[in-house]
């Protein structure tokens, strides 16, 4: 599938227990993201600490604290409604009171004028690229060996694995009805042709809509950043220019909204920037150079001490920046390649995992100043396990996650990162790209081939169900009540008794 590239050990140090040790971590080339997370508040009527406004659920750790969602579930039992989906995408649906909503990019007949059928295509990549949104089970060969990943070979063409696209696409945000997924509206923001490839597991709509309860926001990352109202009208869009991503390998972290004030990350091979928009206006509030190549990661948004900060993700190193005005607050080195895990926040810490080529998880407290890299100000690390695609969930104090992409779980104290479960094979999931959910003292795990499987909450793995669809599965799930929203391939669900 293409040549790898490791780079020298580099020595890291664990504070946590006080020891110094050494690991050899791995720099590596590979693909995007399906989705990433934020904090939000709200000052109007709708409570979004009930819903499901982000992709991460409303405190951005995949947890729902206060619903009981079903443990079982087929095609044939416990399915509420299930309808399809036009288009293709791998973002999660939100939910806000009675809506869902979801974002798509839809291919049109319509073309780029003399495209046919006869036009070369593009050389193809000489790296290797993980399946679907950096999906690569265990860090080595994508699925499927050389044949190619599990859906249908690598494809001709394109850096990322694809020919150069040449229709039109329409991208759009669809509303439905939680009750029964009846269609409410739909709105296209933008046609365009794709100015990149993409890999051929990627989607053109792996950024998930937020929601702060008073309007939705929406990027596509190069066809533009939108604001629309509940409704469906759009209010306003900005154009920040295109993405030149590595190796085409498209795009897809989710902006975040946090107090009137929309972020939104532009990490690619060209000039990296993160910028913060006036949520009422779309315009610009600052905006902020990175020295990073292409991220797929989720800013976290929270608030410490009367400062709200804006943690971002990044193969050279974790940043914090204040959201009021775009100041650097602190930097921390030592993240892997290709960082697409969002950050998650425990106590006065946050957490952030990388996993491509070698692991890394640096528990950091959010009264950091400056650059700590490598000092003792950092809480804890951990190096030998880390997930690549999904994020964690983190869940009464406990840390659950999979190592690189494959159904290894592992599980950690997120206060001190001590090991609680070492790595264990998880029963009947062999791929996740999908980040996990908890609710009601279960954790939810759902694979590629749509498999979720259900554990206790607990220090053991205790399995309690095995719950197949007819589908599969990327997109992480939403939990608001006692139902849980699976966004497929082809379709999405809406399970609950």
């Amino acid at each position: 599938m293409g040549a790898f590239w490791t780079f020298p050990a580099i020595p890291h140090r664990h504070f946590g227990a006080g020891i110094l040790r050494h690991s050899t971590f791995f720099c590596g080339l590979a693909l995007l993201a399906c989705c990433t997370p934020n904090a939000i508040s709200s000052a109007t009527g709708n409570d979004v600490n009930r819903d499901w406004p982000q992709w991460r659920g409303p405190d951005s750790s995949g947890a729902a604290l206060e619903s009981n969602p079903p443990t079982t579930w087929s095609e044939s039992e416990n399915i509420l409604w299930k309808i399809d989906v036009p288009g293709v995408g791998s973002s999660t649906p939100i939910v806000l009171g009675d809506r869902v909503y979801v974002s798509t990019a839809v291919k049109t007949e319509r073309m780029v004028e003399g495209a046919g059928s006869s036009e070369a295509p593009a050389e193809a990549s000489q790296e290797a690229a993980p399946p679907r949104g950096n999906r690569r089970a265990g860090g080595g060969r994508p699925e499927g060996g050389r044949g190619g990943p599990e859906r249908g070979g690598r494809g001709r063409g394109g850096r990322g694995g694809e020919a150069k696209p040449t229709n039109y696409h329409d991208f759009m945000v669809i509303a439905y009805d939680r009750t029964d997924g009846k269609e409410i509206w739909r709105t296209s923001l933008t046609q365009e042709v794709p100015h990149e490839a993409g890999h051929n597991t990627n989607t053109l709509a792996s950024a998930s809509p937020i929601t702060d309860g008073e309007k939705l926001y929406m990027s596509f990352g190069s066809r533009g950043v939108f604001c629309l109202d509940l409704d469906g009208k759009q209010l306003w869009s900005v154009d920040l220019g295109q993405m030149q991503t590595r190796n085409q390998f498209g795009e897809g972290s989710s902006p975040a909204v946090h107090n009137s004030t929309l972020v939104v990350p532009w990490d690619h091979e060209g000039e990296s920037f993160i910028v913060a928009l006036d949520a009422a206006t779309g315009d610009e509030k600052w905006r902020q150079s990175r020295d990073e190549q292409t991220t797929w990661s989720t800013p976290l948004i929270t608030e410490y001490e009367g400062r709200t900060q804006v943690i971002t993700n990044g193969s050279k190193r974790v940043r914090s920046y204040d959201l009021a005005t775009g100041e650097l607050i602190w930097e921390c080195g030592g993240q892997a390649g290709n960082p697409i895990p969002s950050p998650v926040r425990f106590e006065d810490n946050v957490i952030v995992m990388t996993g491509f080529r070698g692991y890394a998880i640096y528990s950091i407290p959010l009264s950091a100043k400056g650059d700590i890299t490598d000092s003792d100000v950092i809480t804890w690390i951990e190096e030998d396990a880390a997930p690549y695609v999904p994020s964690p969930v983190l869940y009464k104090g406990q840390l659950y996650f999979v190592k690189a992409n494959n159904g290894v779980l592992v599980s950690r104290q997120a206060k001190t990162g001590e090991l609680v479960i070492d790595q264990t094979r998880l029963p009947d999931i062999a791929s996740v790209y999908a980040s996990p959910v908890a609710a009601a003292d279960r954790v939810y795990f759902t694979g590629r081939d749509g498999t979720t499987l259900v554990l206790r909450h607990g220090n053991e793995l205790e399995a309690i169900a095995t719950n197949k669809l007819d589908d599969e599965i990327d997109a992480s799930a939403a939990i608001v009540g006692d139902q849980i929203f699976l966004r497929g391939k082809s379709h999405l669900y809406c399970i609950g008794e």
